[in-house]
C-alpha cells in the first residue's frame, strides 16, 4: 500500500498553539480528526496514522522545534520508507497574503527556517510543500513577533474554511498527485 508522511511544521508548546507559525500543526490537526484519530508522541513528534482511499498516510507534528524540523522529518521517512515524492511539509508562509494556499513539488526555503532544515537534512529541495499563507502586516524587524501572535478577530472567523480547504488540497494529493492539487487548490480559500 502507498504510504504518504504529512508534516505540518510549528512549535511545542502552550505559548505556541493557535499562532501563525503554527498553522501546520493545526491542518494535520484536522486531518486527524476529521479521520477520528488521535496523536502519538514517539520519536521526533507526534505521529498519527489515517488511511484515505486505500491509502495510509502518517501525520507529523515534530517536537524538535520549527528550527530543526529536519531532523523529525528525515527520521520518520526513514522509519517508515516513505519516498520523497509522497512527503508533503504544510507550513505558514508571510509572502502570501492570508487565506492564500500555494502547492509546490519543489522550491526554495523563502527564507522559512523549517523549510531551510529540511532541504539540508534531506539534502534536496524536490519535496512537495503545501505554504498556508499568513500575510505581512508587521513593522520592518517585527517578523518574529508577527508569527508567534495568534490570530487576530477577523481571520479567527475565516480560519476554519482555509483550513479545511488546506485539509481538501492533502486528500488531493494523495488520492491524484501534486499537480492536480494544485490546479484545484492554489489560490485564495476564499474564492476556491
Amino acid at each position: 500500500m502507498k504510504s504518504f508522511l504529512i508534516v505540518g511544521l510549528g512549535n511545542i508548546g502552550v505559548d505556541y498553539k493557535g499562532t501563525r507559525h503554527n498553522i501546520g500543526f493545526d491542518v494535520v490537526d484536522a486531518l486527524a480528526k476529521e479521520k477520528e484519530t488521535s496523536f502519538e508522541t514517539l520519536r521526533y513528534g507526534d505521529v498519527a496514522k489515517i488511511t484515505n482511499k486505500g491509502k495510509n498516510a502518517y501525520l507529523l507534528k515534530p517536537n524538535t522545534f520549527m528550527n530543526r524540523s529536519g531532523k523529525a522529518v528525515r527520521y520518520w521517512m526513514q522509519q517508515k520508507k516513505i519516498p520523497k515524492e509522497n512527503l508533503l511539509i504544510i507550513t505558514d508562509d508571510i509572502h502570501l497574503d492570508f487565506g492564500f494556499l500555494r502547492m509546490r513539488k519543489k522550491g526554495s526555503d523563502g527564507g522559512h527556517n523549517g523549510l531551510k532544515d529540511i532541504c539540508a537534512q534531506l539534502n534536496s529541495s524536490g519535496y512537495t510543500r503545501l505554504r498556508f499563507g499568513i500575510g505581512a502586516d508587521f513593522n520592518k524587524g517585527r517578523q518574529v513577533d508577527f508569527v508567534l501572535q495568534p490570530w487576530n478577530t477577523d481571520e479567527v472567523k475565516t480560519l476554519p474554511f482555509a483550513i479545511e480547504k488546506a485539509t481538501q488540497a492533502i486528500w488531493c494529493f494523495m488520492a491524484e498527485d501534486a499537480v492536480a492539487a494544485m490546479n484545484k487548490f492554489n489560490g485564495n480559500t476564499l474564492e476556491l
